[in-house]
């Protein structure tokens, strides 16, 4: 479908761009299970176009209504471990006020599975007045930005993610509840699994860098090596240039590609409420530029 088309489609032709390399606003659009379908196909499109959708003024949804629009988009895929929102049947719920609901790391969602997330529709409830806004990162521009030797490494390299690990140590300033919840909830089953650190877009064809907080060490490496490698391929995820922020507005939804983003939600706002609901769509095993796919390691 031509960007012609898509506009057409959307019936409005309000995409606009956030930034240059990652982001759009979708404006005038109503959300909801009953758009026709050329408008979902058109929708598709511009996300694996912009890696992330903003729509503003979307507080006629309610919980039900969110699962309903996000299934025309894909199959729901409830998170692995934590709970969901009562009645519904995917919807977490990321309450500031509780354990677990400060998601301020950069990661890509639920990588610690093989077949991770393809994509999620977050709506936000209550947002703080000041601060709290989530930051989205494209690692296929990343990518495309590393000199060849670089991406000849990247190519090469195969990584553990995991959703075990020492959370009080990488996070020395959480609250107790939040170090709490993760062990008893967050890794109350521990996933491990392999993943190439390159991963080709069954979709776009594009190759994206597949890292984020979830990623325990590098196979082969030392985790002192891995550290070293990480944080020089993580810091061109990063990079300005290859982000866009977000000011929320209660009523707001984003969706994004979860395999060709990172995001992390600044921890900015204090005591300040702030409550935001996900739903995740299933997703497929990813496969390295060698042909190779993730490959589930540990399951308790």
């Amino acid at each position: 479908m031509t960007l012609h088309q898509t506009f057409d489609a959307l019936r409005a032709g309000n995409i606009l761009l956030v930034t240059p390399r990652i982001g759009a606003e979708i404006r005038d659009l109503r959300l909801s299970a009953d758009l026709p379908q050329p408008v979902i196909d058109a929708l598709w499109q511009a996300l694996l176009r912009h890696k992330v959708l903003f729509l503003r003024g979307q507080s006629h949804l309610d919980d039900a209504a969110q699962e309903a629009f996000a299934l025309r988009l894909g199959e729901l895929d409830p998170h692995p471990t934590q709970p969901v929102v009562a009645g519904s049947t995917s919807i977490l719920e990321l309450d500031s006020s509780r354990g677990g609901g400060r998601a301020d790391r950069w990661h890509t969602d639920v990588t610690f599975v093989a077949a991770y997330p393809k994509a999620s529709v977050l709506r936000g409830v209550v947002i703080p007045d000041h601060g709290g806004d989530t930051i989205w990162a494209n690692t296929v521009s990343a990518y495309a930005d590393l000199p060849a030797p670089l991406k000849a490494l990247a190519d090469s390299l195969r990584a553990i993610h995991s959703n075990a690990y020492d959370y009080a140590a990488d996070r020395p300033a959480a609250r107790a509840i939040d170090v709490t919840y993760h062990a008893e909830v967050f890794a109350s089953a521990v996933f491990e699994t392999e993943h190439p650190v390159v991963r080709v877009h069954p979709e776009t064809g594009e190759r994206s860098l597949l890292l984020g907080s979830f990623l325990q060490r590098f196979t082969g490496l030392s985790r002192e090596d891995s550290a070293r490698v990480y944080d020089l391929l993580q810091a061109r995820v990063t990079a300005p240039e290859n982000t866009v922020r977000w000011r929320w507005q209660a009523g707001d939804v984003v969706i994004w590609d979860n395999r060709a983003t990172q995001h992390v939600a600044v921890n900015d706002y204090g005591d300040a409420h702030r409550v935001v609901q996900r739903v995740t769509l299933a997703g497929d095993v990813p496969v390295g530029p060698d042909g190779r796919a993730s490959t589930p390691r540990t399951a308790n």
